[in-house]
């Protein structure tokens, strides 16, 4: 890997950008009945209960592989960080991308085995899984800024996303699994209220998509909202509502 990147600024300019919920959260982690506005079609994808990931392309063909927060893994290391699996899930993936110009990030979600809580939910026998969910370009220069700018220009939006149809093209190409596709609706189909999305998640897509064998219990974690060309995207989970669901049930019991 050339010796002229600077690790630092390429790990803050890849990590991944947070994504707000769907419903705005308020005091102590409860939704309110602010929701986030869409305009135009809305692509519905299961949002995968595992570990964040992804994959470094650089200029001239050097990868490095890291978790949400550090690089764990360049080309050519021979020791690497085991950290929740990430490498040994995606050493080979990273190996076989197709060559780009620039510096591009595949995001990925790493899933099943050890891997936190929810893993029984994938798989009953230790199986471990991944789906890609989001493809970024890098600017170069954007490794010349102080580390405090780099992060702000991040979670301002200033990575480069593909649209829904590139990164499935993008995904073809290099014969890596998406997250699940779900649905696309019309922003006018999506339930405002907070009652209204739980009940119309706990109806819709309770269950994964993504089990690893037969043995795994098969709990969703939720679904990823995003516009075709993802100027807007949101994530709505099963335990944000229900949480806040039950708050309110004890609030008014109590009042």
């Amino acid at each position: 890997m050339s010796d002229s990147i600077d690790l630092v600024a390429l790990n803050s300019a890849t990590k991944y950008p947070s994504i707000p919920t769907y419903h705005v959260l308020g005091e102590r982690g409860a939704l309110t009945e602010d929701a986030t506005p869409f305009v135009g079609d809305v692509v519905l994808t299961e949002k995968i209960d595992g570990t964040n990931a992804r994959i470094i392309q650089l200029p001239g063909g050097d990868w490095l592989i890291g978790s949400r927060e550090e690089l764990l893994a360049a080309r050519g290391d021979r020791v690497t960080n085991p950290a929740l699996g990430i490498v040994g899930a995606l050493r080979t993936v990273a190996e076989g991308l197709s060559a780009r110009d620039g510096i591009n990030v595949f995001y990925l979600e790493v899933y099943g085995a050890k891997v936190g809580a929810a893993a029984k939910q994938y798989t009953g026998t230790g199986q471990v899984g991944y789906r890609l969910f989001d493809v970024a370009t890098v600017p170069l220069e954007v490794l010349d800024r102080p580390v405090e700018r780099i992060s702000a220009w991040r979670e301002g939006g200033g990575q480069s996303f593909l649209t829904e149809e590139a990164l499935t093209v993008a995904a073809g190409v290099e014969g890596i699994a998406l997250t699940p596709r779900l649905a696309v609706i019309a922003p006018g189909s999506l339930p405002t209220g907070v009652d209204g999305m739980s009940a119309w998640l706990d109806a819709s897509w309770p269950r994964t998509q993504v089990e690893l064998d037969d043995q795994a219990a098969g709990r969703a974690e939720g679904v990823v909202l995003r516009t075709t060309d993802r100027s807007v995207i949101a994530k709505a989970r099963f335990e944000d509502y229900a949480r806040t669901l039950k708050r309110r049930t004890r609030t008014a019991r109590s009042g």
